[in-house]
């Protein structure tokens, strides 16, 4: 039983929809992030839940490793064949599968992007509001956890997946949950797979939440003299109760940087950008009360529109800004780290990364979805640099240290893959552990994305 045995019957099943084109196996082993290029033996395009079912039976008979493979956006190594095996890329199940409008909600399959979802639903009224920046996979969002520049209004895909149909390791084809919007019967299968990285099982069907398209629609953005009165205007707007549907946090560094992709004109300080969703008079109401609030904490050079091009224009830059920061080092490759910490302790945490920055000698502009405590810190490095290598490792390693002592999370929505897993142990305690019964009761052979999430060795 070899991976080259698992290959050979997989050819029978998939014919030439297995790759093991080196080209295709380079573009499904690399990462958005600092990762080694890590290659999977062969890629596998399936088609079908059934193609999945006999794809993962092959795979445990042989002991190969599977790894699911959306849109390739996941930043801490989710998707790198770490100890080889099948990449399974769902480029191929796509589709829309069903839209029911009067429940609100719609089925589709795991390769369909967020974007795709919501051309689709254009006449619908509805849409679908998990915003990552990325166009990622809906599977792959799931799979993550993510989140994103609207969490603060619709929440999360923990909050937006009412069920899913999951191929277990052992070819099992299980449906969990139900379109009914709250259940009691039993353990809650889909809010375990969602976010599980596809250590448990390959996702394979997807039933989202939808919401309404709002009336109308305004976006802002402003200016702070420094990182504290930004911050403390996010923590006097959430605590106010205003309704808004995103509230990004950028600092001087990350506005530098969006300047010169984008060549706006913002002034060299941290902003925060923020959208309102709702009917026309609550949408220019609650911009008038941000604004007060704004002026409040000493911020200036409001401006808020309700034009559909000025909004996209702001979001694209702000979606752009990973790869606007990317280019203001030439050469460079990201560290890219998120944390999470409870609003109260958001300006704490921000400031004390920004002095820890400082004193690193690195450049790592920092911007995030603050109405929710998430921030992110871009570590620029130098990858042929040890120094540089160890230096940003160490950086990285303070924030997620500084979040937990804060009550946060080690990461609050890139996922853990192989990037955040030396935190797990000190962010869960025993619950690491379960984890780990959980992956050997579904998963024992260990061919489910090996080397990502739980406790390594054993099961894991």
């Amino acid at each position: 039983m070899t991976i080259d045995a698992a290959v050979t019957d997989l050819t029978g099943l998939l014919g030439d929809r297995l790759s093991r084109a080196p080209a295709v196996r380079e573009a499904h082993g690399g990462s958005e992030s600092h990762f080694a290029l890590t290659l999977p033996d062969a890629v596998a395009f399936p088609e079908t839940t059934a193609e999945v079912a006999a794809l993962t039976r092959i795979c445990t008979h042989h002991r190969c490793p599977v790894i699911g493979w959306g849109a390739g956006t996941s930043l801490e190594g989710h998707t790198m064949a770490v100890r080889g095996g099948v990449t399974v890329d769902f480029a191929r199940m796509n589709r829309v599968l069903a839209v029911n409008a009067a429940d609100m909600d719609a089925q589709v399959q795991p390769g369909l992007t967020r974007e795709a979802l919501n051309a689709d639903l254009r006449a619908t009224g509805l849409f679908f509001p998990v915003d990552p920046g990325a166009n990622a996979t809906l599977g792959g969002m799931a799979s993550t956890r993510a989140s994103g520049t609207t969490a603060v209004r619709y929440g999360t895909m923990r909050d937006n997946v009412l069920a899913l149909e999951v191929v277990l390791a052992d070819g099992r084809v299980i449906r969990t949950g139900t379109r009914a919007r709250k259940s009691a019967a039993g353990y809650d299968l889909t809010g375990l797979l969602v976010g599980a990285e596809g250590t448990l099982g390959l996702i394979t069907e997807l039933t989202l939440r939808l919401h309404g398209q709002p009336e109308a629609v305004s976006a802002a953005i402003c200016a702070f003299d420094s990182i504290d009165t930004a911050v403390e205007t996010v923590i006097a707007t959430i605590q106010m109760g205003i309704p808004m549907a995103r509230i990004e946090f950028l600092d001087a560094a990350t506005v530098a940087a969006c300047n010169a992709r984008s060549g706006a004109a913002m002034p060299l300080v941290p902003h925060l950008m923020v959208e309102f969703h709702g009917s026309p008079a609550a949408v220019t109401e609650q911009a008038e009360v941000f604004g007060e609030v704004v002026a409040a904490q000493g911020g200036a050079g409001f401006q808020w529109s309700a034009q559909a091009e000025d909004r996209a224009r702001l979001w694209r830059m702000r979606h752009e800004a990973y790869w606007a920061i990317l280019a203001s080092r030439p050469g460079a490759r990201a560290i890219v780290t998120d944390v999470c910490v409870p609003i109260s302790r958001l300006a704490e945490a921000v400031t004390q990364t920004q002095a820890d920055i400082a004193a690193s000698g690195l450049s790592a502009p920092i911007l995030g979805h603050v109405g929710d405590g998430n921030f992110h810190a871009i570590i620029l490095i130098d990858p042929a640099s040890p120094d540089d290598i160890a230096r940003g490792d160490a950086l990285a390693h303070r924030m997620v240290d500084r979040a937990l002592r804060l009550g946060g999370t080690a990461t609050g929505e890139h996922g853990v893959g192989v990037g955040k897993l030396p935190y797990m142990q000190a962010e869960h305690g025993d619950g690491w552990s379960v984890m780990a019964a959980l992956k050997g009761a579904l998963d024992p052979l260990n061919i489910l994305n090996p080397g990502k999430l739980v406790r390594q060795g054993g099961t894991g």
